[in-house]
């Protein structure tokens, strides 16, 4: 039974994010999504309790996988689930430079541990998590772009900060 890590902050889930944990799911007997602290990021609009909660509604089809919350390193976390590898989806050569760089690291931490790249399908090759809140801040249809199980708590949560 192979285990993978598809890690992020997820906030909010989008449909790329979505489609890589879907065809992850595909490919791995267990899918762990991880939902990680990022010191990298901040003004978050969801806890991470609530981005797990979040991706349980949307991967609720999917019974190979399951969602927790991290606040550690990736390597450690997928040594103690016994993961082989992490999955990270890639929209841009720009994400290449990064995730290869996190994948070397991740590689010296915890040597057993590879990192597998999976391109977004075409139509997410724009869309971020960012983009998703700035678009529903200011009044935006964010329908094509986040899962229809979480839209209207995305909106709600995100447009309650417009005046």
């Amino acid at each position: 039974m192979k285990t993978v890590i598809c890690p992020g902050s997820f906030d909010p889930i989008t449909n790329g994010h979505l489609n890589i944990i879907e065809r992850s799911s595909a490919l791995f007997d267990n899918v762990i999504v991880a939902v990680l602290y990022n010191p990298a990021k901040q003004n978050f609009c969801f806890s991470p309790e609530e981005r797990a909660e979040l991706i349980r509604r949307c991967t609720k089809h999917l019974p190979n996988v399951k969602v927790e919350v991290d606040s550690g390193l990736l390597a450690e976390f997928a040594r103690r689930h016994d993961a082989v590898a992490v999955v990270k989806g890639l929209r841009a050569m720009s994400d290449f430079e990064y995730e290869f760089q996190q994948a070397q690291l991740n590689k010296k931490l915890n040597n057993n541990l590879e990192t597998i790249f999976i391109t977004t399908k075409s139509e997410n090759t724009y869309l971020s998590s960012s983009v998703v809140k700035q678009i529903c801040e200011l009044g935006g249809d964010i329908s094509d772009f986040v899962p229809e199980e979480v839209r209207d708590d995305i909106v709600k949560r995100i447009k309650r900060g417009v005046n």
